[in-house]
């Protein structure tokens, strides 16, 4: 059975996207920072590690392209969860009890509109995850608080269902990464997450951009992430696309040329969106 670690606990979305990755019995082996996730993958204590990377709302997670480098981590594949909230409460509990509301913090923010609108006047708590926070809501059997999650974790922790659909954005998606210790490329690989920094011109950054376009490459993603220490110094993180893969192999060689150092994080198969 593989071991799968997670930032988070059982019903968190992350827990969700490892049981849909790999589509199989998994054990899921629960870490309460992205830190703990990479030194279970770093120590061999664990198989393979899911990860967070971005949101369709709150963006992306810039942390975690740093622990993915300082790691040397490698991405072996990719999952998008759609998210759904949820406002959850224990037994007899109505909705003018309600005095305070738990849930991570991005998860808040998600459904910052329906909170003003029904509950303006609740003290907002912002916990490690979504589940963590039905879990302490359940444990301590709060009769004047609710939690936002996903509908997993009201089955996990006895929790009744007060209202669903409560983000904000109904196509709010989470894109998590499939992390290995070591990995090489997935087969059938159609897609790829490379790093790479330019020098101070003009032009120097076009001109890998440019490469890519040159060799039919699909740029679907770039962010710009600051070198610790290094003021105005950038590692550019890339997610591109490619239909032939010597269109790929020629492109990263002709980059290799106009970069000044150019990592691959990992070579995998595009993900698909779920919206169950």
């Amino acid at each position: 059975m593989k071991r799968i670690a997670i930032q988070g606990i059982a019903g968190s979305f992350h827990e969700d996207a490892a049981r849909r990755y790999f589509d199989e019995d998994i054990e899921v082996v629960e870490c309460k920072t992205f830190t703990t996730v990479c030194d279970k993958i770093d120590n061999d204590e664990v198989d393979y590690a899911v990860m967070a990377i971005e949101n369709s709302i709150a963006g992306s997670l810039l942390n975690n392209y740093q622990l993915i480098r300082d790691y040397h981590l490698r991405i072996i594949g990719e999952i998008y969860i759609h998210i759904q909230m949820n406002l959850l409460v224990n037994d007899g509990v109505k909705p003018e009890d309600i005095k305070d509301i738990h849930s991570h913090p991005i998860a808040l923010r998600q459904c910052m509109e329906y909170i003003e609108h029904n509950y303006p006047n609740a003290q907002l708590h912002e916990k490690l995850d979504t589940a963590a926070s039905s879990k302490l809501v359940s444990d301590k059997n709060l009769k004047d608080a609710a939690s936002i999650a996903n509908l997993r974790s009201a089955e996990l922790y006895g929790l009744n269902v007060l209202d669903t659909g409560i983000e904000t954005n109904k196509k709010n998606y989470t894109r998590f990464w499939v992390l290995s210790k070591h990995g090489n490329p997935t087969e059938g690989s159609n897609k790829a997450s490379v790093c790479f920094e330019v020098g101070h011109f003009y032009g120097s950054l076009a001109a890998v951009l440019n490469t890519f376009a040159k060799n039919e490459i699909n740029l679907t993603k770039i962010q710009s992430v600051p070198k610790i220490g290094k003021p105005n110094e950038y590692m550019f993180h890339v997610d591109i696309e490619w239909e032939k893969p010597d269109n790929y192999d020629r492109a990263i060689h002709q980059v290799l040329k106009c970069a000044s150092s150019l990592s691959i994080l990992g070579e995998y198969q595009k993900g698909n969106l779920h919206n169950e």
